[in-house]
């Protein structure tokens, strides 16, 4: 290769760049400024919609330039973890690890006996770019071994990796500041890059619950989520690098479904829509996008308008179908969330026959939306009950690993054909298990009808209190939707009281227990929200700390970790450091910067 020289794809050749892909040839020559330029095409070619024309564009150099081998194991990771099929998941591996090798190869080899440190004015350019590129295959790598077995030494040689990723990023980090650049441009496309990786680290690790991060301690976890979302900013605003529109989807991915599915849905919405206006623009008839528009309507409750444009990213793209279940998806939850029971069971009835995720999942959501329409028939009661009967038998193992969920929606099934082929408003608590609430919540038309249809079945259940063994499990369900519903309608005192009587009928639930953790939890929130930091603390330690049972604890514990950052973020800024070292203590969080892995405010690099 030739020196390199970082560049990227100008206005004119993006302008032509969308009607003219097919003309586009392939490069008989490949030095940096080349690689960079193919992989922008690529990239184009994938973000609007031409995701077999962007493998074909990087597969032919896929074996010589590390850009091109990056790209290509990118678009193979991709598919992999969108089918989670094990030939999908066998191809990435091969693409990834041809990837690892092909950046290796160009990266500054340096003796093993030196301790000196590295002069990075000595690093040429493709040593430099060669060694980011490592850094993002190495995470690659990292995450396919995760998905691709379940034994422990897979999960070890996973978080091995990670490690090694993680040094990566940080010598790039020093390369940034300590290395004399000659061409600007191809610091700006190196920095990007650099951003990216450390945000994405910041971010993903600042999300995982104490118990998780302390599984992989050995690794040597920390993350700021502050400083994430910094630094993914700072990449996304470096216009025509090759790894802006990366930093947008991740920071589009967080704000949007990251941290309204596993968080208390505190994502910035204005500032994903502001940061998607100028993608759309771009790639106007592209699916990822149009899929964030739709979420984007979905998170504020603009139900019509997402399943809109969900359909409408559903249509701009034929060639991975497995693009259009997450769109399903989604729709699916829109429909729920108007309660059309009937459209949302048709949606998982799709997802059931055309997606190989999980059918045991697809198959009770499909028999629990349908338990929610009113007076069923004999032939529907008797195929409910075929339908909870094969749930059990649906369970799989994807990539060596079963999927949580699916232990509950057996548990569930078992529990209908126990209650004598009933389950108690089933349609609404999967809206809740899936933080559905937090949307809702933003509605006020779409939450009175839920709260109308939850009043409507505590007047039943009480009325048959008697005859009902079941009791304590209805009603402590139906007060815990009660008290999501009021405290969304800013009924703060009548919540407060619907979740403690949560906790008061715990000796008569005798299955769904479950629903005292997260009624402790959901206090927890309740006064979080209140500024009753003593009374939030408390309440989601006793959540957190609930031993009676591990149903959907993984969901809890991540709710009750989102809570948590909140709370230290409100101390942070009332200055209480000696609250902060307090709240630290009783999570039992460790801490985990002084092993010297964590990427920290002291180590990004400077602007």
């Amino acid at each position: 290769m030739s020196n390199y020289q970082s560049a990227v794809v100008d206005e004119e050749d993006e302008a032509t760049f969308e009607d003219a892909h097919e003309e586009v040839q392939v490069s008989q020559t490949m030095d940096l400024e080349t690689a960079l330029e193919e992989s922008q095409i690529a990239i184009n070619l994938f973000l609007n919609n031409h995701f077999n024309e962007a493998k074909k564009r990087v597969a032919p150099w896929a074996s010589s330039s590390f850009y091109h081998a990056l790209c290509h194991g990118t678009i193979m990771y991709i598919q992999a973890a969108m089918t989670f099929e094990s030939r999908h998941i066998e191809n990435a591996v091969e693409a990834v690890k041809q990837s690892l090798d092909v950046c290796n190869k160009h990266r500054k080899k340096i003796s093993k006996l030196k301790w000196s440190k590295p002069d990075y004015n000595t690093y040429s350019d493709i040593e430099v770019h060669a060694e980011l590129c490592y850094a993002e295959c190495l995470l690659q790598r990292a995450l396919l071994m995760f998905i691709q077995d379940e034994n422990l030494v897979n999960f070890v040689k996973g978080g091995l990796k990670i490690r090694a990723c993680f040094n990566s990023y940080k010598e790039c980090r020093h390369m940034i500041d300590k290395r004399h650049w000659v061409d600007s441009r191809s610091k700006k496309q190196f920095e990007s890059g650099v951003r990216l990786g450390i945000g994405t680290f910041n971010l993903m690790i600042s999300m995982l619950p104490t118990k998780i991060l302390k599984l992989l301690e050995f690794v040597g976890f920390s993350g700021n989520r502050e400083l994430g979302l910094a630094e993914l900013d700072k990449g996304r605003e470096m216009e025509n690098t090759l790894r802006s529109s990366m930093c947008t989807t991740v920071l589009l991915g967080y704000h949007s479904i990251i941290s309204f599915a596993i968080g208390t849905g505190d994502g910035d919405v204005d500032y994903s829509m502001k940061i998607l206006k100028p993608c759309l623009e771009l790639y106007p008839s592209g699916a990822i996008f149009l899929f964030f528009a739709g979420r984007l309507h979905t998170v504020q409750a603009n139900t019509i308008e997402a399943i809109y444009k969900l359909e409408e990213s559903i249509n701009s793209q034929q060639e991975w179908k497995q693009f259009h279940h997450i769109c399903y998806w989604e729709i699916m939850w829109c429909y729920a969330f108007r309660m059309d029971w009937l459209m949302a069971c048709r949606y998982a009835e799709i997802l059931y026959k055309e997606s190989r995720w999980s059918k045991a999942t697809y198959a009770y959501l499909k028999a629990a939306f349908l338990c929610m329409i009113p007076d069923p028939t004999a032939d529907t009661i008797l195929n409910l009950q075929r339908m909870f009967s094969e749930i059990p038998s649906l369970k799989q193992r994807i990539a060596g690993k079963s999927i949580p969920f699916e232990k509950w929606a057996i548990h569930k099934a078992k529990f209908f054909l126990e209650k004598g082929n009933r389950l108690t408003i089933p349609g609404l608590e999967l809206i809740y298990v899936w933080n559905g609430f937090n949307i809702i919540g933003q509605s006020k038309d779409l939450m009175n009808p839920i709260l109308a249809e939850i009043e409507k079945t505590l007047n039943i259940v009480n009325k048959t209190k008697v005859m009902n063994s079941h009791y304590g499990d209805d009603f402590a369900l139906i007060m815990l939707l009660k008290g999501m519903c009021l405290k969304y309608l800013d009924k703060e005192l009548q919540a407060e009281i619907s979740f403690k009587d949560v906790l008061q009928c715990e000796k008569q639930i005798q299955s769904e227990l479950y629903l005292v953790p997260f009624a402790m939890a959901e206090l927890g929130i309740l006064y979080l929200d209140q500024d009753k930091l003593g009374e939030a603390k408390d309440y989601l330690l006793q959540a957190k700390n609930y031993k009676k049972t591990r149903q959907l604890q993984s969901r809890l514990h991540f709710r009750i970790h989102a809570a948590m950052n909140t709370m230290k973020q409100k101390l942070k800024r009332k200055g209480d450091t000696a609250a902060v070292a307090d709240l630290d203590l009783s999570i039992d969080s460790d801490d985990l910067s002084d092993q010297g892995f964590g990427i920290d405010a002291d180590t990004v690099p400077s602007d």
